[in-house]
């Protein structure tokens, strides 16, 4: 359909990844999304020079309200996740500053996962309690601490499923009818580990869905990006005070080259996946090797949730070693020849990197007494967590023999 976007209705995940959110341009007739860097563009009608007054126009004013090629990207993610809308912003921590400080005000309880994203963690610890906004910490593998820890004042639950770096995995209907009947009005998911192709937490009863872009969705580790997904009335009022006000907007440029990888997101993951479950039964069965947490691993404590609830089990893994992860991450660093140690995790290429116990306590997660105990039975001295790239399986394995 020249110069529109087509109807998504009847698409299959594939060709959705492909084609929503861009159209055929009716004046250069280019087929591929136009990269529109502008910042100001000469609207239609007259607008007040406020964003607030801008309310109900639908062309483009200023960048920090909308843009072309955001709003391309926006479209396409909205169709994957089966959302009513997406917005977009520069990182994966700025969509989650957005959501919980667009959504909560001082005096507002927000429950977390006692261990997900360092960004996440940290901003909860060290930031929201200087605006009175209090958080708790619990085992959302538990339904009956999330139970226990809801209060009148707790707005939101906040979930990530499969959890970085623990591989722990949450069941995200039963926990949001749980927050939903005792009066939680927000259940939002980060979801950056599964992406849409694996799970759809809308779908499963939340309200919210997070992405780091610059991670599986992106692909190709050159662009960073983040989102955030859910009803329209709720992102139109996020995209005033989160977009406008804070001001952490995705650049075009990153969102253009967002969009180019996330055509290809469906025939990645299916790459990721099967490379990730050879790699991991490889390493659990390594006698250097001592554990492994792999969704797709029927050892995974919680592989039949996986399976109910995962259609991809992802290219993210952990494990540990019997000898000391400083020793073993010091070979990689130096003999790895195919997977890269590095942080991140979701690109094409290998990615490997080492996370100690006690440096990741005393950075971010700080537990105590019982929380610790539980995350040392889990992580021992530490884990290797590994993002399974888009590479023959067999090379893969072969660097990681090297090493062990």
């Amino acid at each position: 359909m020249a110069g529109k976007p087509g109807s998504n209705s009847g698409w299959q995940t594939e060709t959705v990844a492909v084609h929503a959110g861009e159209f055929v341009d009716p004046a250069t007739r280019a087929s591929s999304p136009n990269l529109v860097m502008s910042v100001t563009f000469a609207p239609e009608a007259v607008t007040g020079f406020s964003a607030r007054d801008e309310q109900g126009y639908e062309g483009f004013v200023y960048g920090r309200v909308s843009s072309p090629t955001v709003a391309q990207l926006q479209a396409k993610l909205a169709a994957l996740e089966g959302a009513e809308a997406a917005m977009c912003y520069a990182s994966g921590v700025a969509a989650a500053h957005a959501l919980i400080c667009g959504r909560l005000s001082r005096g507002d309880h927000l429950i977390l996962p006692d261990a997900n994203y360092v960004g996440i963690a940290e901003l909860a610890r060290d930031t929201l309690p200087r605006f009175g906004i209090e958080a708790s910490y619990v085992d959302v593998s538990r339904p009956e601490e999330v139970a226990a820890a809801i209060r009148p004042a707790t707005r939101m639950l906040w979930l990530e499923t499969p959890a970085n770096p623990t591989m722990k995995l949450c069941d995200i209907a039963a926990l949001s009818r749980l927050a939903h009947e005792k009066g939680v009005r927000d259940v939002a998911v980060d979801s950056t580990f599964a992406t849409p192709i694996a799970t759809q937490p809308l779908a499963l009863g939340a309200d919210f869905v997070v992405h780091s872009l610059t991670k599986y969705i992106g692909g190709h580790g050159d662009a960073m990006g983040g989102a955030v997904l859910g009803r329209k009335a709720d992102l139109d009022a996020l995209n005033l005070e989160a977009s406008v006000h804070f001001g952490g907007i995705l650049s075009p440029f990153n969102a253009w080259l967002i969009l180019r990888g996330a055509a290809t997101l469906p025939i990645r993951m299916r790459a990721h996946a099967d490379a990730a479950l050879q790699v991991a039964r490889f390493l659990e069965g390594h006698p250097a090797v001592t554990r492994v947490f792999y969704p797709g691993l029927a050892s995974h404590p919680q592989h039949e949730l996986a399976r109910r609830q995962m259609r991809n089990f992802s290219g993210m893994l952990t494990f540990q070693t019997r000898q000391p992860g400083p020793e073993v991450a010091a070979r990689m660093v130096k003999e790895l020849a195919v997977i890269h140690y590095a942080v991140s995790l979701g690109h094409h290429r290998s990615l490997v990197c080492w996370i100690g116990t006690d440096d990741i306590q005393a950075s971010t997660f700080r537990h105590e007494a019982e929380q610790l105990s539980r995350y040392r039975d889990f992580a021992g001295d530490g884990v290797f967590r590994l993002s399974v790239g888009i590479e023959n399986a067999e090379d893969l394995i072969a660097d990681l023999a090297r090493v062990l």
